[in-house]
Formats: C-alpha cells, structure tokens, sequence
C-alpha cells in the first residue's frame, strides 16, 4: 500500500514557528518512497527517533509497539546508535505521517499528539496510534489526515 505524499508545494506553504516565534529544534520531513527505502537500508540513526516520540509525545513502549520491536530491543539499538532496516521503515512512515500531520494542525505538535490518541470514528472508534503498528494502518491514518486537510470529515 503506498503511502499519500504531497508535493513540494504544499509542504513549502508550511513554515514551522512556534509559539515563542522560534522554529523548533526538530521538523519531520517527508520522503518519497525510494528515499524511504535507501534511508531504511542505511540505518536511521536513533537520535531521530529520540526527537519525533519527544515530538509526538510518545513513550518508549508506544513507539517500540509502532516500530514492531520490544522496548529492550529500542534500548539496544539507542545504545548502538542506528536502527535495523525494519525498524527504520516503520520510524520514517511515522516521520512521514507526523510531517503530514503537522501541515494539517498548522504546526501544532501538541494537536497532533492528541489527535493520535483520540478514538475516530473514521476508524471504527480506534484512535490512530493504535492502528500504527502495520502498515496499511498508516496508510488508512494518513487517509483521514488527507480527508482533514481537504475538509472531508465523512
């Protein structure tokens, strides 16, 4: 299944301020699909994935849930500084989603943290970071993200 992308333009219109006025440290970006699996097969260093659960307020064990790994298995890849290629997959669909997501909520890392967690009806009353742990789930999450962004809500 693939994943929805935007093109250029519409991630061009979006300009990361924060509420102080300064950009955040961190910005998701999102990548088409051969970039995604020549970053997976590389190993993505697990900084970023320190940076987008601080991002999305995620918990090592919500995020070990999405990368289909067992929390341990997260520590010792942080220890060894890459992720294995799976891992790296799955981290860089959620970067790609949380990059959406962000256009969507005009840049409101918090909003879109929430909205994670809140039961859709659109998902038959599950909340999108349960559906997270496949991949056509991040696709069916993306869809909704699209739907918002069009102003399609049924």
């Amino acid at each position: 299944m693939a994943i929805a992308t935007h093109p250029t333009s519409s991630s061009a219109r979006r300009r990361s301020v924060t509420p102080a006025g300064k950009a955040p440290l961190y910005q998701p970006q999102q990548a088409s699909g051969f970039t995604i699996i020549e970053q997976a097969q590389q190993g993505v260093p697990t900084q970023q994935v320190d940076q987008l659960a601080q991002l999305l307020n995620l918990s090592l064990k919500e995020l070990a849930g999405i990368l289909q790994i067992a929390e341990r298995t997260l520590h010792r890849f942080r220890r060894d500084g890459r992720l294995d290629a799976q891992a790296s997959e799955r981290l860089l669909l959620l970067e790609n989603l949380a990059a959406h997501g962000l256009l969507v909520f005009d840049d409101r890392a918090d909003a879109l943290a929430d909205w994670l967690r809140y039961p859709l009806r659109e998902l038959k009353g599950q909340a999108p970071i349960q559906l997270l742990t496949t991949i056509s789930g991040f696709g069916l999450v993306d869809d909704v993200l699209t739907r918002i962004e069009y102003g399609v809500y049924a």
